[in-house]
């Protein structure tokens, strides 16, 4: 597979979504998150105090942040950035991704190494109401998927090198826990979901990006050479594009200062879930 760069320059990419049109994306050590058209044409949206990561939009359009160590899920409205939901007082470490369901529920991953959770964000409710824990025990949450019948969330467990799946009930709540794929090549970070059930993952310190099916099968293989994949997302004019956000070095710490993130794009042969031609 061919690797097409669409755009460089920033420092720490994470949480990419495609979304009317556009690659969304968070430079977590550069305080914002970018747009990129599939020209490479590069917007930014200022962050300044934050360490964005996981994305998401709700149904209406509005786009959800994670803010990292603030332990904030924010809200951008096109004009505004407001605070839509203080975790500190819910989860035990620093937020990681995020993903949203139908319902404009927001299912965010705190990242400890052990014993970390994911939290829900019910959009309806009080804002001192808005985050319940549905999952815990996980070996550090990292990227998340929920299939288009909404009744699946699958999280990239890091440390345990394993992705989890959950059953999504009609009030949100997560149960029957059960693994999808364990013994993986390396830490898996941001994934996402093709129209056939296989899930890409970002293999970090395997320098790869890999399609893997229910069971461990990987079906797929991305080589990124020297480089440390990070996350991906299914989008483009078919919905076949994937989006590849890589960088030189797996921890973000050592990457202050920097501008050595890239995205590339590359055509796959199934589309993203729920695609319809």
């Amino acid at each position: 597979m061919t690797l097409t760069p669409l755009a460089n320059g920033f420092c720490f990419g994470e949480g990419p979504r495609w979304f009317e049109g556009l690659v969304w994306f968070s430079d977590m050590l550069g305080e914002a998150v970018h747009t990129v058209t599939l020209s490479g044409e590069v917007s930014t949206l200022a962050l300044a105090g934050h360490s964005p990561s996981g994305l998401g939009f709700r149904p209406d359009g509005t786009l959800l942040i994670v803010s990292t160590e603030r332990r904030q899920v924010l809200g951008y409205d096109g004009e505004t950035v407001t605070t839509v939901a203080d975790l500190a007082g819910v989860v035990p470490a620093n937020l990681g991704d995020m993903v949203m369901d139908r319902h404009g529920c927001a299912y965010v991953g705190s990242q400890a190494r052990e014993n970390g959770v994911i939290v829900r964000i019910d959009p309806d409710r009080e804002v001192e109401n808005r985050a319940t824990v549905v999952a815990d025990g996980l070996d550090f949450p990292n990227g998340m998927a929920i299939t288009p019948d909404g009744a699946t969330l699958i999280v990239a467990e890091s440390t345990g090198r394993r992705l989890t799946a959950f059953t999504i009930a009609s009030d949100g709540s997560l149960s029957e826990r059960r693994v999808f794929a364990d013994h993986l090549d390396g830490p898996p970070d941001g994934i996402c979901l093709d129209d056939t059930g296989g899930v890409w993952a970002a293999m970090t310190l395997a320098h790869q990006f890999e399609r893997i099916v229910e069971g461990g099968t990987i079906t797929d293989r991305i080589d990124v050479g020297e480089r440390i994949a990070i996350a991906c997302t299914l989008g483009g004019p078919e919905s076949r594009t994937l989006f590849l956000l890589s960088s030189t070095d797996a921890y973000p710490e050592r990457l202050v200062g920097t501008m050595l993130s890239r995205l590339d794009a590359v055509m796959v042969d199934v589309p993203a879930a729920g695609h319809r031609p």
